[in-house]
């Protein structure tokens, strides 16, 4: 029996309503048969000239449309919010709730049948999902690629990453100002987005893990053909799931979510991943916990030698073997018989998959960090939870204790941190607060606080550094992240002083400021809420409505599945 399409609800039958939807939608030359019985698939692309990381989209959908036209479907484009990561204020994480609504909505409320969701910079591909996964229609994702491998003195170097580094090394007098400056032109050489193991790339491997992308989807270059290829047959592939019925509800099962978080520790991935899947899970209805993240993530080795764990680039990820390969060599770890957009299990996408440069991707006997997936460190300074990244850390700092030295915004932090006369040494733990989700607003990434001058000329290149923010997934250190509550609605960061010791101690998980409680009930008593950055308009329905770190930080209305039925006519 043929399946009944959505669409059919506005353009099937003779009356005056599907008249009009028909007659309106051949103005641009659509033929007569275009509503006879072929699915509407809508192609949800975040293109924008703001975001860099997407701006060579208008090309890439176009291969889309072809592989739609192919299958016999009616590509219909459409656009959404474009949350870029590089340029938009006060952070891109502000707005992926928003851009998640538009996308929820434009999709509930067009007719379309299925949708490919065209995503790159790293808030477009949470977003895009958490909309889609919010209606439960056939939905496929497409990354658009990393850039290619920045070059700079006959050496790669990683965006993001290397901008750290370099930074660093201008403000400890280790490079001069006119080589930083060199080194811009020679970082992003080709469209695409970040090509070190940040959020993007994360999160485009995430897609994959989870199993809502096709093979080599994570790792093939923005100018590849190889990523345009796939761009056609994920076109080909969304119309083949309308007829198959094969929604998102049927592939995002706790399974693939167990499944995508142990790859995120074998990858190294973003700690972005954590509130994105958290949200991503909460919008299709499956249940996932900050424990989750730590019971699947905490024995996984990190085998990708990636910046900014690691060495090497998606580039040499692709030529190694892509995702396909890496998800092989820890395949006895995962759910393989978990269900995937092709309409095939995990085992059956990567039996054909071959590792092609161990030194890339590592066999598990010899990884690049034994323990390497979030840790999740809870204590009476982060009841709620907080986490971490080991392989991008230092070891000989999982287990510290020192005495805090706290900024309380993030400009307290850039006014005070390179005066000569601050107080500070490297066995200090940095503390910076209210930059979660209602404090800063949108919990930006300022998690990782370059470290004072005057150490840095000494010589020191990581401390343990604390606060409610979090940090691009190009950054590196002993960087604790998340941590929840959050200052600005009175979780206990709000309450640290300068001097008081806080005690690290990964392997235990634990977090713990060593305050009596008698002294914190005195400071909370004289506690008072910071006034918002910002008043009216979304800021202010954002700060009244988002969740905390360790729920995903989403809106708490937009958290369900509601389906894509839609009750009403429109004329």
């Amino acid at each position: 029996m043929t399946k009944k399409l959505r669409s059919s609800a506005w353009f099937a039958g003779d009356d005056k309503d599907a008249f009009i939807h028909r007659s309106w939608m051949k103005n641009r030359g659509l033929p007569d048969d275009a509503f006879d019985g072929r699915p509407v698939i809508g192609i949800c692309n975040t293109f924008s000239e703001f975001t860099p990381c997407n701006a060579h989209f208008r090309e890439l959908v176009e291969h889309v449309k072809r592989g739609v036209l192919d299958a016999g479907g009616v590509p219909l484009e459409f656009p959404v919010f474009s949350c870029g990561e590089s340029n938009l204020r006060p952070t891109a994480m502000l707005f992926r709730n928003l851009a998640s609504m538009d996308v929820e909505e434009a999709i509930r409320g067009n007719p379309m049948d299925g949708v490919v969701l065209m995503a790159g910079c790293d808030k477009t591909t949470p977003s895009l999902l958490m909309g889609a996964s919010s209606c439960d229609l056939p939905s496929i994702v497409i990354s658009g690629g990393p850039m290619l491998n920045g070059k700079f003195r006959g050496k790669d170097i990683g965006s993001g990453t290397d901008v750290w580094r370099f930074s660093e090394d201008v403000r400890a007098g280790v490079m001069s100002r006119a080589d930083f400056m060199a080194a811009e032109s020679a970082m992003s050489r080709s469209p695409g987005h970040c090509m070190t193991m940040g959020t993007a790339s994360t999160m485009a491997s995430m897609v994959e893990a989870l199993g809502v992308a096709l093979p080599g989807n994570a790792a093939y270059p923005a100018v590849d053909a190889r990523r345009s290829r796939l761009a056609r047959m994920t076109g080909r592939r969304i119309v083949e799931m309308v007829h198959e019925d094969l929604v998102l509800s049927r592939i995002l099962t706790r399974e693939a979510f167990a499944n995508a978080i142990r790859i995120n520790g074998a990858i190294g991935g973003s700690t972005n991943a954590v509130v994105h899947l958290l949200a991503i899970a909460g919008r299709i209805g499956t249940p996932l916990t900050l424990e989750d993240w730590d019971r699947w993530g905490q024995d996984m080795p990190t085998i990708l030698d990636l910046m900014p764990s690691g060495r090497f680039l998606m580039e040499d990820f692709c030529y190694a073997g892509g995702l396909p390969a890496l998800m092989k060599e820890v395949a006895s770890v995962l759910d393989l018989g978990a269900l995937t957009v092709t309409g095939r299990t995990v085992a059956e996408n990567i039996e054909p998959a071959e590792n092609f440069d161990k030194e890339v991707i590592r066999p598990v006997t010899k990884p690049l960090t034994p323990n390497g997936g979030i840790a999740v460190l809870r204590g009476n300074l982060a009841p709620d939870g907080a986490i971490i990244k080991p392989s991008a850390a230092s070891p000989e700092l999982m287990r510290h204790r020192g005495r805090a030295v706290v900024f309380n915004t993030i400009e307290d932090y850039k006014r005070r941190v390179d005066d000569p006369a601050l107080d500070i040494d490297e066995h200090c733990v940095m503390v910076l607060r209210n930059c979660g989700p209602k404090g800063y607003p949108g919990m930006a990434e300022v998690g990782n606080m370059a470290l004072p001058r005057k150490l840095l000329e000494r010589g020191v290149r990581d401390m343990v550094r604390l606060s409610d923010a979090r940090m691009s997934g190009t950054a590196f250190g002993t960087v604790i992240l998340h941590v929840a509550p959050e200052a600005a609605v009175g979780g206990p960061l709000a309450l640290v002083k300068d001097g008081d010791e806080i005690e690290l101690d990964v392997p235990a998980r634990r977090l713990q400021l060593h305050v009596s409680e008698e002294a914190l009930a005195a400071r909370r008593a004289a506690w008072s809420a910071p006034e918002p950055a910002m008043k009216g308009g979304y800021q202010s329905l954002y700060v009244e409505r988002t969740l905390q770190a360790d729920k995903g930080a989403d809106l708490d209305f937009l958290v369900g599945c509601r389906g894509h039925a839609v009750p009403r006519e429109s004329h």
